[in-house]
């Protein structure tokens, strides 16, 4: 299995030893060694994910590294941050993905309104099985956990990605602009309920989440 480590925090470095990693398209800053570079059409699922994604607007666009040396990744000098799977899957926006294990499997799930509210589809991508994956940040992400007794909000544009036995819903009527009294119409957040973790990111993406 490849092994991922972090070059400082806005570059991840894969060693490769035969084995492959699915990584962002254009996202390959420097490697040494053999490698193979194969684009992966409709995110490495073949046509039906192609068309699972056109349809959702869930939009992710991969290619496989493969061989032996170490691979270098980075993207518009974000943050990036590790995390191991075992056996469990995680949810995350798409263009907050860099990196998986090859042998992680990706797709798309169904999130509800929440996907609406924030302009990025009504699905997001899940990356499920035992490996790592490597996701971005604008900013240092911070990793908040939920518990059955204290559900968790969130700004729909500060959401990166969760995992754990979550269940979430869209909340209207408060934002956190609307306390500073600079939101203006219906305002929006992710209500989160259960047991697991949430990954947000100081900095908010230029969605319609906040503001409806």
């Amino acid at each position: 299995m490849a092994q991922f480590r972090l070059q400082g925090s806005k570059v991840l470095a894969v060693e490769l030893t035969g084995d492959a990693v699915k990584a962002k398209n254009g996202s390959m800053v420097a490697y040494d060694g053999r490698m193979t570079f194969k684009k992966l059409t409709g995110g490495g699922e073949g046509l039906r994910g192609m068309v699972t994604r056109r349809l959702t607007g869930e939009q992710m666009t991969v290619m496989e590294v493969k061989g032996q040396g170490t691979c270098y990744f980075a993207d518009r000098a974000s943050d990036i941050n590790l995390v191991s799977l075992h056996g469990d899957k995680l949810h995350v926006e798409s263009s907050n993905l860099l990196c998986t294990d090859a042998g992680l499997r990706t797709g798309t799930t169904f999130t509800g309104l929440r996907g609406g509210a924030s302009g990025n589809g009504l699905f997001t991508t899940t990356v499920e099985g035992t490996g790592q994956a490597a996701i971005m940040s604008d900013g240092e992400a911070v990793l908040l956990r939920v518990t059955s007794q204290y559900p968790l909000y969130v700004d729909p544009g500060a959401y990166i990605a969760h995992q754990g036995k979550l269940q979430q819903k869209l909340q209207s009527g408060v934002n956190f602009r609307t306390f500073l009294g600079e939101g203006s119409g219906e305002s929006f957040q992710i209500r989160f309920e259960g047991e697991g973790l949430v990954y947000v990111q100081p900095s908010e993406r230029n969605t319609i989440g906040g503001d409806l």
